[in-house]
Order: C-alpha cells, then sequence, then structure tokens
C-alpha cells in the first residue's frame, strides 16, 4: 500500500471527492494527505478530514496567496495544529517565477509559518520554485525537518535539503521522458524521497494530460520500480518509513 503524501482534493477541482478517495483506496493508496493553500481551503481540509477518515491534511498559506491573507488566516491555522488529522504546516514556501508576489511580502509569511512550526514542533511542508538559494537560507535558521514538495533540483541542491532534516516529495515528473530527478534519485537512493501526485496537476505516464487523482500514485510507483530495479513492495516499505520519519502524528 501506498501513500500519497501531496494532493488538493477539494472542491474547486472535484466533484465527487468520496468517489475519489474510494477509487484511490481500491488501486492500493491506504492514506492521501491534502495540503491547503489558503484560509477557503484549510477550512474545507479539516471538514474533510473528520468524515473520509483516509484523508490526513496539511494546513498553510501558499506564496501564491501572500496578498490576500490575513493575521485572522494565521491564527486559524494555529488554533488547528492539535487536529488529529492535521500533520503539518503546508503548503508554504517561496515561488518566484510569477510576477504581481512581492519577495518580501513572501519572505515574511514564510517566516512567519515557520515560526509556528517551530513553536509547535510541526513539520513543514514546502514549496520552492525559482528560490531555491532564498528557501535554503531561511530554512538554515530553523531546526525543523518537513518535505520539500515536487522536487525538481540536483543532486547538491537535494543534499543540502537532506541534511538539513528534510525529504523530498517526488510526482508524476519523475515520469516524463526528459524529466532530470530520475537521475537525481538513482544517484541518492530512494531512503530520500516520498511520492506525491500534486492532484489535480502533473498527472504520470501514461495518462499525462488528464486530471490527477491520487489512484495515480501507482503509475509513478510502477516506473520506479521498473527504473530502479525494486520490488513495489520494498519501494512501499521504503517510501512508507521515509513518511512516517518527518510526520509524527501519523498512525
Amino acid at each position: 500500500m501506498f501513500i500519497d503524501t501531496h494532493a488538493h482534493v477539494y472542491s474547486e477541482y472535484y466533484d465527487d471527492i468520496s468517489s475519489v478517495l474510494k477509487e484511490s483506496s481500491v488501486l492500493g493508496i491506504s492514506k492521501v494527505i491534502c495540503s491547503g493553500v489558503d484560509h477557503k481551503t484549510n477550512v474545507e481540509l479539516l471538514n474533510l478530514a473528520e468524515t473520509h477518515e483516509n484523508m490526513y491534511i496539511t494546513l498553510g498559506i501558499h506564496p501564491e496567496s501572500v496578498n490576500n491573507y490575513t493575521e485572522e488566516d494565521l491564527l486559524f491555522i494555529e488554533k488547528h495544529l492539535d487536529n488529529r488529522k492535521t500533520l503539518a504546516i503546508g503548503e508554504i514556501g517561496l515561488d518566484y517565477h510569477y510576477d504581481g508576489y512581492d519577495k518580501e511580502k513572501q519572505i515574511k509569511l514564510f517566516r512567519k509559518q515557520l515560526d509556528l512550526a517551530q513553536k509547535y514542533n510541526m513539520p513543514v511542508v514546502i514549496h520552492s520554485r525559482e528560490a531555491t538559494q532564498d528557501t535554503i537560507d531561511i530554512l538554515k535558521q530553523y531546526n525543523l525537518k518537513g518535505v520539500i514538495h515536487s522536487f525538481s533540483g540536483s543532486v547538491e541542491v537535494a543534499q543540502i535539503y537532506i541534511g538539513l532534516g528534510y525529504k523530498l516529495g517526488i510526482n508524476g515528473v519523475v515520469t516524463f521522458k526528459n524529466a532530470h530527478i530520475k537521475e537525481v534519485v538513482k544517484s541518492l537512493g530512494m531512503n530520500h524521497f516520498i511520492l506525491e501526485t500534486d492532484s489535480p496537476y502533473l498527472t504520470p505516464e501514461p495518462l499525462r494530460g488528464k486530471k490527477n487523482f491520487p489512484g495515480n500514485i501507482i503509475h509513478i510507483a510502477n516506473f520506479l520500480s521498473e527504473y530502479l530495479d525494486i520490488s513495489k513492495e520494498e519501494l512501499s516499505e521504503i517510501t512508507n518509513a521515509n513518511i512516517k520519519s518527518i510526520f509524527d502524528k501519523f498512525i
């Protein structure tokens, strides 16, 4: 059985969430961790997790929400960190890809959420796009552990994150023909990686182009099993152990 460690399964993208989770379970996905990105999704995920036993959640304000969040949104996250289904603070981080999101505002929001994580000894789920050096420099100032979501960097960058106490999330991108990340995985070994879909995005081959869902972890697992020449059973054991080493509340 596999675990999808990063998905966005909420009503914005899926009409029938119960069916999505049931279908994923049938395909061998025992649990799905869904990440909030703003106040609306944080509230929705808390409600969904209460009624779907195989759903766990992380609560956070994504850098693309930096222009719209309030201090009350952060207080809401803090208030619900002790929920039995809340595993981490995330998806948080830095994204310098698009215009219109001030870097200093992003850094300020990022630090506020890292401060919360340190205060409550919570793991974090980190989004970093075109912001690697700033992300590393900031994380070095904290004593935290967590996941670098959708990791796509070099072996050298991977080793820095690993040294800071992070696992690296890999998703459907690893199945793409020209994706460099597969070589990084082979070089470092699966002991540093966990599997995610980032649903509804980044659908793996052979379904690329269709809406993603947590059940497609199985296609990522099939690819890695063949590429790394290990059984899916061993892959499941390694990745599940990695997940539990990060998410202390995970059962």
